[in-house]
């Protein structure tokens, strides 16, 4: 996921849009955010343009040579267990556009109960992601770390624990800046 800000009005490279220019990819014009006066919550990429420029760049290394159905389905599991509404709507419509079969989408929350509809990589990755983004559940168990060990490469499972610290980061920059789903401000 490539995160912009709070509002409905996105603004992309070179261009203008209420006052937020972009520097990287893509970033939104959005409010600021405390009890002074102001209303609303800050725009991440504005108010840390570095922090979130090198975000942008670890989101793109870290989807480096991955398969992007796979990306999308570890990202729409993260934002589900996280509840983001916004990184779930933004990468289901990615999923769809890339070709995902409706089918699979709806059973990406219920993949363990659906095995059939997931290849035994896809299923090991998910776990992953699981284990991962619920870490301080019960850490990353030994059996699900090897199983993700056993169908991806030194490299490729780098690159998906990559992915799913990037898109646990981002679902917690999409929730403490109260994006709202519907509202995909990369475009």
């Amino acid at each position: 996921m490539v995160m912009t800000t709070n509002t409905n009005t996105a603004a992309t490279t070179g261009t203008t849009t209420t006052g937020a220019t972009t520097t990287g990819a893509v970033t939104l014009a959005g409010t600021g955010g405390d009890a002074g006066g102001r209303t609303g919550r800050i725009d991440f990429a504005k108010a840390a343009p570095k922090v979130f420029r090198a975000l942008v760049g670890f989101d793109a290394a870290a989807r480096e040579g991955l398969d992007p159905a796979l990306v999308e389905l570890i990202q729409i599991r993260a934002s589900h267990l996280n509840h983001c509404a916004y990184c779930l709507h933004m990468h289901t419509n990615d999923a769809r556009k890339a070709g995902e079969s409706e089918d699979r989408l709806h059973m990406v929350a219920v993949w363990r109960e659906a095995r059939h509809f997931f290849t035994p990589k896809e299923q090991a990755a998910l776990a992953l992601t699981e284990a991962v983004t619920r870490v301080a559940d019960a850490g990353v168990p030994d059996d699900v770390y090897a199983e993700a060990a056993a169908h991806f490469d030194d490299a490729e499972l780098g690159h998906v624990l990559a992915l799913i610290l990037t898109i646990n980061t981002w679902n917690r920059v999409a929730l403490s800046t109260a994006k709202r789903a519907g509202t995909d401000e990369r475009r």
